[in-house]
């Protein structure tokens, strides 16, 4: 009998530690779920490595870095997560059992934190969970959409369609999402360079230039729009702690009215009625819409349960709630198309189309046009956007940077007249 540690989770989702005795590693993990723990850790006291080494998997050190509890940080990217989905899928097709497709990606994962979750679930699936109980276990990587779609492969014996299926739809949503990233980053980045260069113009050179007019000048009048340029940088140079630290409190109280339910929701609602950008956060959140509900319907999730899963995955909380609506009209006994046109959120043609699925009996092949059809929007809108926004930006950035340089050009044309 050898002495392990241990560290394992109960039913009412509480952490456990503790050490025991058993044979081997199987056994001691045994012994704990018939006790009814759900064991994560296992390490025998007198190697004292981890369970993940007793698999065969390469040992990880963290650094302290690693270890500290930032809020909000994935510990698995989505780039990868979408890659592990693939390769799983693609194993299980080949007809690899999951267990050994599972040892075999945790062995050629770099990712830390990915191959203790791949080394946990290993653990889990041999002390005879199922994988999407195992999945439950690590919900900071595995979201319920990943999770409620593995459960409905698993009751289907099509784990491997559902997880080809997860996988394309993490494809097309990272695409979506860096595409809308690339189409809202550019002009913000444009807008910080451009106040940076404005700001240190204000601050740097013009106030040379106020010196120099008033030994030329010897007192006479600028020009207005000269006047105007150097009042504002005095103002600046003199109150740019007491403007930062505006800025600073208008950005705090604005994060703590978005912590409000009130606040969030019109932030959410306003971010839809942005000009140029409204329509096209609108598209892509519909196509994310029609996509996961999609999925999970193909996948056998039940409509209700795919209608909370959706809104769970979501982005707006103006979205959410209108979908929460339809939620509860549906369990009442209503279509789907119904409540969703009544919401007054989503377009007449997406409206329709799901009208079509549900006379039809193709709700989930309607879901998936939608999708195709709205991401098509999508890339046709950021290019459209693109080929706008570039020019109107560069134009806005010369006639800043523009008027800075007449207004301290006008005085010097006045200088050489009263020299001549």
């Amino acid at each position: 009998m050898r002495h392990f540690n241990y560290i394992a989770i109960d039913q009412n989702g509480l952490t456990r530690a503790g050490h025991h005795e058993a044979g081997d590693v199987k056994s001691m993990v045994g012994l704990l779920r018939a006790q009814g723990l759900y064991p994560i850790k296992v390490t025998p006291v007198e190697v004292s490595i981890e369970s993940e080494v007793m698999l065969n998997l390469p040992s990880t050190t963290l650094a302290w870095w690693q270890e500290l509890p930032i809020p909000g940080r994935a510990s698995v990217p989505a780039k990868s997560l979408a890659i592990f989905t693939r390769q799983l899928a693609s194993l299980l097709r080949a007809g690899l059992p999951l267990l050994r497709s599972l040892e075999v990606l945790a062995r050629q994962e770099r990712d830390t934190h990915f191959r203790k979750a791949l080394a946990a679930l290993i653990v889990a699936l041999q002390s005879g969970g199922t994988f999407s109980e195992g999945l439950a276990l690590h919900p900071q990587i595995f979201d319920r959409l990943y999770i409620n779609m593995v459960k409905a492969g698993e009751a289907g014996a099509t784990l491997d369609v559902v997880l080809d299926r997860l996988a394309q739809f993490r494809e097309k949503s990272l695409r979506l999402k860096g595409q809308l990233s690339a189409a809202l980053m550019y002009p913000l980045l444009v807008l910080v360079v451009a106040g940076l260069i404005v700001c240190g113009l204000l601050i740097f050179v013009v106030p040379k230039f106020q010196q120099i007019f008033a030994d030329l000048l010897k007192g006479a009048p600028l020009p207005a729009l000269t006047q105007f340029i150097l009042t504002i940088s005095e103002w600046i140079k003199a109150h740019y702690l007491l403007g930062l630290g505006l800025c600073l409190a208008v950005s705090f109280a604005g994060m703590l009215y978005q912590r409000t339910s009130r606040g969030a929701r019109q932030l959410a609602r306003g971010v839809l009625k942005l000009p140029l950008f409204g329509e096209l956060l609108l598209k892509s959140i519909v196509a994310r819409f029609a996509r996961t509900l999609a999925t999970l319907l193909s996948s056998g999730v039940p409509i209700l349960s795919a209608l909370l899963i959706t809104r769970d995955t979501g982005d707006n909380l103006w979205i959410s709630t209108a979908i929460t609506t339809v939620h509860d009209r549906v369990k009442e006994g209503a279509t789907v198309a119904g409540p969703l046109a009544a919401t007054g959120v989503f377009p007449p043609m997406v409206i329709s189309m799901i009208e079509v699925g549900e006379e039809t009996g193709r709700l989930p092949e309607m879901l998936d046009q939608v999708g195709v059809i709205y991401e098509a929007d999508v890339d046709y809108a950021v290019a459209g956007l693109s080929s706008l926004v570039e020019p109107l930006l560069i134009l806005f950035l010369a006639l800043v940077v523009g008027t800075i340089v007449v207004a301290l050009f006008l005085p010097i044309v006045r200088i050489v007249q009263l020299l001549t």
